[in-house]
């Protein structure tokens, strides 16, 4: 039987590459890997969308993976916006090591989160930590989530 093997990226389509890695890149730090132009063949035909070329940035989850984003062209886009709790709607959930320094350097570029605070977790399995989800430039929902003291 076919099985999973591994994770290897998360893909988030934004509106304006530049706008989108200042959120990721510079305000959240991760590693840009690679920016370029993807215009293969085979793109449109696997995506079935009638698109030009697609700008696409890697950047580098620590501890595996990747976060893909993805600058769709030549090609009307429409905003694909949700609350959490919406079937579609998605997030990207993101290990931190200090979630209220981080929540605070986002707030302070203008980007917003959904509680306005970081939010400490009182039950359950994850007792003890903390997490926050902010929102990048398009809306999409990135929590940040610090482990509770010794996991």
């Amino acid at each position: 039987m076919p099985s999973v093997t591994g994770f290897f990226h998360g893909g988030i389509t934004v509106l304006e590459m530049e706008r989108s890695l200042r959120f990721y890149r510079d305000g959240l730090g991760l590693e840009l890997l690679f920016d370029r132009e993807l215009n293969g063949p085979y793109l449109p035909v696997v995506l079935d969308l009638p698109f030009t070329s697609i700008r696409a940035a890697y950047l580098v989850i620590p501890g595996g993976g990747y976060v893909e984003l993805l600058e769709y062209r030549g090609i009307e886009r429409l905003p694909a916006t949700a609350r959490p709790c919406d079937p579609g709607g998605g997030h990207l959930c993101l290990y931190v090591d200090d979630v209220g320094g981080m929540h605070d350097r986002l707030a302070a570029m203008g980007y917003r989160s959904r509680s306005g605070r970081v939010v400490d977790i009182t039950e359950g399995p994850n007792a003890g930590a903390r997490s926050c989800y902010m929102a990048d430039p398009d809306g999409y929902w990135v929590e940040l989530f610090q482990k509770k003291p010794g996991a």
